[in-house]
């Protein structure tokens, strides 16, 4: 088919996945007309090969871990090789829940542009210019040059930075367009949210609880010290040391919208109970998780959106 949807992941997340994939099938109309496709890091062991290693990010070298919440991040970026650099596909991350029909973005005219995407938050977005593209729409025929495997490997020779990769710093001038940030609306739950993406980790809401097993940032423009001090941290306690737990989301819409999707999945048998009990073994979804479900209202009947109706809308 032409048009797909890849949501990507690795062991960490393949719920998040799971239930990402439910959400896009859920609100669509036009389910005929595209595929889903779940892109699973385990299946391309050249990410495997290198851990351990150094390679450069944001200016640092830093540690390759396969074990990382996110390691999953740079097969963003597979889906026009998996297409034969043909036809149209929408990326989203396992964090990304669609709420709206993601056939809006399909069709959408591109006015000949090879990426639509929206700027980073923060820092990161205001003063380095960073896209987030942990939801796309791509024209693959126009990535020709995205080669995953070969610009990973010289992440390792540090002749490209991680952060200019996932930033799209290093894409031609005039190939990159704007969507509304609506379709990847960062921890902001309201009616015009077209894909909501959870991407405050540590609020991350089947994470709660939890230890945190991401590693943050350790360059700080703003404020140099609190770089220093991250680098202390990790060089003292390890990756993850002194990082506490996941916390509970503060908005509980978010919370009730992710787990009313999962409910659906345990329903539907997309997901089962013992599939969930073995991930919440592993640390991969909260230890209550099951409590949770069994105490979260159905959603609103598809396609409507979640805030029509069950959901306190938010202001």
């Amino acid at each position: 088919m032409e048009n797909c949807v890849f949501i990507q992941t690795n062991h960490k997340q393949y719920t998040g996945a799971l239930v990402a994939q439910h959400a896009v099938r859920r609100y669509s109309r036009h389910n005929d007309k595209f595929d889903v496709r779940i892109i699973d890091k385990r299946d391309y062991p050249y990410f495997d090969a290198r851990e351990g290693q150094l390679y450069l990010r944001d200016g640092v070298k830093r540690v390759w871990l396969n074990d990382d919440l996110q390691s999953f991040t740079l097969t963003r970026f597979m889906p026009p090789e998996l297409m034969g650099f043909r036809g149209r596909a929408v990326v989203i991350d396992p964090d990304v829940f669609a709420c709206a029909d993601v056939w809006d973005l399909f069709a959408r005219d591109m006015q000949g542009k090879a990426i639509f995407c929206r700027p980073r938050s923060g820092t990161k977005g205001l003063i380095d210019k960073c896209l987030a593209t942990s939801a796309m729409l791509l024209d693959c025929s126009k990535l020709g040059h995205w080669h995953v495997e070969e610009r990973f490997n010289r992440m390792f020779d540090f002749t490209f930075d991680y952060m200019d990769w996932i930033c799209l710093k290093s894409e031609p001038e005039g190939s990159i367009g704007l969507f509304e940030n609506e379709w990847n609306d960062f921890d902001r739950f309201t009616a015009a949210t077209r894909m909501l993406h959870t991407t405050r980790r540590r609020t991350q809401p089947w994470k709660t609880g939890l230890p945190v097993d991401y590693r943050i940032a350790e360059r700080f423009r703003l404020f140099p010290p609190a770089a220093w001090l991250m680098r202390a941290r990790r060089h003292l306690f390890g990756e993850y040391g002194l990082m506490g737990r996941y916390k509970q989301h503060p908005d509980l819409n978010q919370e009730r919208f992710f787990f009313g999707l999962l409910k659906e999945c345990l329903d539907t048998g997309i997901v089962t109970e013992s599939f969930l009990r073995e991930e919440m073994r592993q640390n991969h979804v909260r230890h209550d998780a099951i409590e949770v479900l069994k105490a979260t209202p159905d959603l609103p009947p598809a396609p409507q959106h979640p805030l029509s109706g069950g959901l306190n809308r938010a202001a």
